[in-house]
């Protein structure tokens, strides 16, 4: 085995001390699944952006009413996870895995939602997100966020998505390459969003924009599908009240 030591260089005759600590069962468990993501698929990450006005609108607008009718808040993971809903739809070889020699596509959609819990990353699953509204998806967001930081979300509540959401925008993160979950054939990378100029109809605008991500298994997911699945998904965001909301937008959050 090779050590893990550093080459050395000639000593300055600063503090040189170093501490060992074990690595707990689920980090390790974690370590083996990103290796096997690596090895066992033709991973490759595509780019795109999300202007986040209409989204910002529609919160600032009822994110008061909605949490006083139904107890959460309306956050940005209801609308994401009814894009990935609609664009799944859409490209059923995004929910879809590779199992032997064959292509196993889902008519449902579990997502797995990665959330950072005190013991590391874990990754709760929304069942059957597709018959969820924005209450619903908020609840169960909620709920599995709470089960994961108390540390008490099991092992079958974590397993069996079919595609997943990774937010590292919380943390800042302005772009990154998200490793898929294996089995799972996607998962979308969303970050954090940040006040740019962009360029609307000819003039400079500044809007809140974020960055997407993509990361997909080039073996079921071609590129025309990749780039489609996330070109639905900012269409979805940029008109959330058309195409996440049927044009009603208080019938669509049950006011």
């Amino acid at each position: 085995a090779v050590n893990a030591v550093p080459s050395m260089g000639t000593p300055t005759g600063g503090n040189r001390g170093t501490s060992r600590s074990k690595m707990s069962m689920l980090r390790r468990k974690v370590a083996e699944r990103l290796v096997e993501a690596k090895n066992t698929t033709a991973m490759l990450t595509t780019f795109n952006e999300v202007n986040m006005t209409p989204i910002f609108d529609l919160r600032k607008q009822y994110k008061e009413d909605f949490k006083a009718k139904h107890g959460v808040s309306l956050g940005f993971m209801s609308f994401f996870t009814l894009a990935v809903v609609r664009a799944l739809k859409m490209y059923p070889a995004v929910n879809s895995m590779i199992d032997g020699k064959e292509m196993l596509t889902y008519d449902f959609v579990d997502i797995s939602i990665a959330v950072s819990g005190p013991k590391g990353l874990m990754v709760p699953v929304i069942r059957n997100a597709e018959n969820l509204s924005f209450r619903g998806v908020e609840s169960e967001v909620k709920r599995l966020a709470i089960r994961a930081r108390d540390g008490q979300i099991t092992v079958d509540e974590m397993t069996g998505g079919t595609f997943t959401i990774s937010n590292g925008g919380v943390f800042g993160s302005m772009l990154s390459t998200p490793i898929i979950n294996p089995p799972q054939s996607g998962i979308l990378g969303m970050h954090n969003i940040i006040q740019r100029p962009i360029a609307v109809d000819g003039k400079v605008e500044i809007h809140p924009m974020m960055y997407l991500a993509l990361s997909y298994d080039h073996r079921i997911i071609d590129g025309k599908e990749s780039v489609g699945f996330l070109v639905a998904i900012k269409e979805a965001l940029e008109s959330p009240e058309e195409l996440l909301m049927d044009n009603n937008i208080k019938k669509a959050l049950e006011m």
